[in-house]
């Protein structure tokens, strides 16, 4: 076992180190550029559109809302990895790795945003809502359904069964700290008690499908990550003095002259881009499947939100987590294995022995909120694959099952499989973001154009009738492949709010000059062709509608 799983960490280390992280750092450069900086420049409007309201599914229900489609990306970003995975890119690159995440975290905000608007735009409808991923536009943007039934197998077999063991083993791991710390004796038996608590909490959620997924989610993931980030700033406030010399360490360590001769330099920037890359998900083709859910009124609304979840993942909960392990120089081991008790013990000496238990609570309920993120994940691939409903139901006793043997079972070999299965997925992503990212570029364009005229961003398939099999926002255009889902999407959209016939950049400057107005939407939310008619009375164009409105989709 010990010689597989050393094949398979020199496999590891030379797949991201010469393929996935060279792509995803080319590829996040080109779209912060190409972009005009969306990441940073619409920050503020990130938070602005995290409160938009939801619309009515088919069956009557309430669709997913965008802070709902947050919090489920949320739930599955924000959990053990937060803690587990930043302090094990320290022990094994050193504090250099934090710097690395950090960057990443500011390029990869682009890449959530491309992923996200192309879930947004090539989602389908359905009697609940909505779903969509990247296996949804690698079929609907290239007609390629083998690459997106290999992207929908790979993200469940990775999120929803081997990264839902591992949430589960590290919450194990810290229980059993907790109860050593306490006077107790670990063992097999609180492994597999805490196996069988968190499967059960789990089969409550996942068997009442999306909408109960996003109640839970939306509840406890802000209140157990604002929780930790309690619990952290106070070590913070606590050792203020050695701040300074914690971010010396930190950016000593990414450039140091020392670590460059020993090529430690090199080992923080995979570790911290790997773990990094794990831990707030831009670019791998996970948030996406969360972000199709949600009920908007543009498709880059959701990408600016999921932009803003890769940052509140890492420049504030990783953050924290590193802080907390380097502000205790005797707390930090390189080379030592117990990832979650560096973090424990760090605590500890700022807080006191009841921070260890709070951690272990605040561990076990977002490992919890982590794996139902993940389930959903795979039942959305599901679906993409045409699952029959005890298909379904099989795959929730499967992710039931493998909670369980997280907690009692090691998982070696198994991360490391899950690494290799993780860089397949973000090569497959990245290669179709690369491709499809001209049409969130439009997207993105027609939202900052909006935006100049003061109005609420509104789309509709008339806006960009040349795109094909959009469903979801408008009358299909195009032909469909005969196992995709036909339904309709909305009532067909105003005629006049089809493109004015200039070029626009991504950041909503004009390219060429054309007639007078520009492309927008009515104060009513109806999408119009400029802000009114071209004389600017007030009037709007409508032509063969007789005058009436069309909210568009939601």
């Amino acid at each position: 076992m010990n010689v597989l799983n050393d094949l398979l960490v020199g496999l590891n280390d030379l797949f991201w180190s010469f393929l996935v992280i060279p792509l995803l750092v080319v590829l996040a450069l080109y779209f912060t550029v190409r972009s005009g900086f969306v990441q940073l420049r619409l920050l503020p409007e990130m938070f602005r559109v995290l409160s938009g309201s939801p619309g009515v599914a088919p069956d009557g229900g309430r669709e997913i809302s965008s802070f709902q489609a947050f919090a489920i990306s949320a739930a599955s970003r924000v959990g053990t990895g937060n803690i587990i995975g930043v302090s094990l890119a320290i022990i094994l690159g050193g504090p250099g790795a934090v710097f690395w995440m950090w960057l990443m975290a500011a390029l990869l905000g682009a890449a959530a945003f491309v992923e996200s608007t192309l879930a947004q735009l090539y989602k389908v409808r359905t009697h609940t809502g909505f779903r969509g991923g990247p296996a949804y536009y690698i079929l609907h943007g290239f007609g390629r359904r083998w690459t997106g039934v290999l992207f929908a197998v790979l993200i469940t077999l990775t999120f929803s069964i081997v990264f839902s063991s591992v949430q589960a083993h590290g919450v194990a791991g810290a229980i059993t700290t907790s109860v050593e710390e306490s006077g107790g004796t670990g063992g097999f038996w609180i492994d597999a008690l805490v196996g069988v608590v968190l499967a059960l909490l789990t089969a409550a959620v996942v068997f009442g499908g999306v909408r109960r997924v996003a109640t839970v989610a939306q509840g406890l993931v802000p209140l157990m990550a604002g929780l930790y980030l309690l619990l952290g700033l106070a070590v913070v406030a606590l050792n203020i003095d050695q701040v300074p010399r914690v971010l010396g360490d930190i950016l000593g360590h990414a450039f140091g002259v020392r670590e460059l001769a020993a090529g430690g330099a090199g080992t923080a920037l995979v570790q911290g881009m790997r773990r990094g890359m794990f831990s707030n998900e831009g670019g791998l083709g996970s948030a996406p499947n969360a972000a199709a859910t949600a009920s908007v009124s543009h498709p880059a609304k959701q990408g600016l939100v999921q932009s803003l979840g890769v940052y509140f993942d890492t420049w504030l909960v990783c953050s924290v987590t590193a802080f907390v392990v380097l502000i205790n120089g005797s707390v930090y081991d390189p080379g030592a294995h117990q990832a979650v008790a560096v973090v424990q013990e760090g605590l500890e000496g700022s807080l006191g022995g009841w921070s260890l238990h709070a951690l272990t609570v605040i561990m076990f309920l977002l490992a919890w909120t982590s794996v139902l993120g993940n389930y959903y994940y795979g039942e959305s691939n599901l679906q993409f694959l045409d699952a029959e409903q005890h298909h379904m139901t099989y795959f929730r006793y499967a992710v039931l099952a493998s909670v369980f043997i997280g907690c009692v079972a090691p998982l070696t070999v198994i991360w490391s499989m899950a690494d290799i299965s993780m860089g397949v997925m973000a090569v497959l992503n990245l290669i179709a973001l690369a491709l499809l990212s001209p049409v969130a570029f439009r997207l993105l364009a027609d939202y900052s154009r909006q935006l100049r005229y003061g109005l609420d961003p509104q789309f509709t398939l008339a806006k960009m009738p040349d795109l094909e099999n959009v469903t979801a926002w408008g009358p299909a255009h195009g032909h469909l492949p005969e196992d995709v889902d036909r339904t309709e999407g909305p009532a067909p959209s105003d005629p006049a709010s089809e493109t004015d016939g200039r070029d626009w950049r991504a950041d909503g400057a004009e390219v060429e000059s054309g007639k007078d107005g520009a492309e927008g939407v009515s104060s009513e939310g109806t999408p119009a062709d400029g802000i009114g008619d071209p004389e600017g009375n007030g009037q709007e164009e409508n032509p063969g509608r007789g005058g009436e409105e069309d909210p568009g989709p939601r």
